[in-house]
């Protein structure tokens, strides 16, 4: 019995140290500039460092508009059609690949979004086929798939007024924009409540990633 008890002492006081990992939402669009420069600058070489303890949600569709017609629904993006493509892209991405993040990151850090994705995709998520991934972003699935990022982006309380827009464990203020659009990686080693990893250090006069 004192072994058992020992035992759950143990699991209870790792799950404490190991906290929650911080949920950290991001609404874009795939050819924002803002959006690219956050993607690329701030929020990948954040969660390199972080992983373990931030916990990363993509929600490309931004600024774009949807409308129905028949079964199927239309999508005008802000930057037009090839934003569109490289939204759906990125979108199956995410409903099919683990390493999503890794080909989206080499997406949005080439001088070309959409043309560099087969290659992108090729890379990081090799188990993925290409043509795997246009089925699902021509079909059926890829249009409810990004319906649904429509519906989570309409839904945003406050409603976002621009992208990238950010939310925290669920909430949106404007100081948790400013936060995490301008020092990422303190800012985030502030909210998680477990042990932090080294990384994390002195964090408090760091002015981490900027859109700067």
């Amino acid at each position: 019995m004192q072994v058992l008890k020992q035992c759950l002492h143990a699991n209870l006081t790792k799950a404490r140290q190991a906290g929650e990992p911080v949920q950290l939402e991001v609404y874009y669009e795939t050819l924002c500039p803002d959006c690219i420069l956050y993607l690329t600058r701030v929020l990948y070489p954040t969660w390199v460092l972080l992983q373990d303890i931030l916990s990363v949600h993509l929600v490309p569709f931004g600024n774009a508009q949807e409308s129905s017609s028949g079964s199927k629904y239309v999508f005008k993006c802000q930057h037009g059609e090839q934003e569109c493509l490289g939204n759906m892209i990125q979108t199956c991405l995410l409903n099919m690949s683990d390493n999503a993040f890794l080909s989206i990151f080499c997406m949005e850090a080439s001088t070309d979004v959409v043309a560099s994705a087969k290659s992108c995709v090729n890379l990081y998520s090799p188990q993925l086929s290409w043509d795997r991934l246009m089925s699902c972003v021509d079909g059926d699935v890829g249009n409810q798939l990004m319906h649904q990022n429509a519906l989570r982006t309409n839904a945003l309380d406050p409603p976002h007024m621009f992208v990238p827009w950010v939310t925290i464990n669920g909430v949106h203020t404007d100081d948790l924009q400013k936060k995490a659009t301008t020092s990422l990686l303190p800012f985030i080693c502030s909210m998680y409540k477990g042990i932090k990893p080294v990384v994390c250090g002195d964090t408090e006069a760091s002015t981490g990633g900027s859109l700067q």
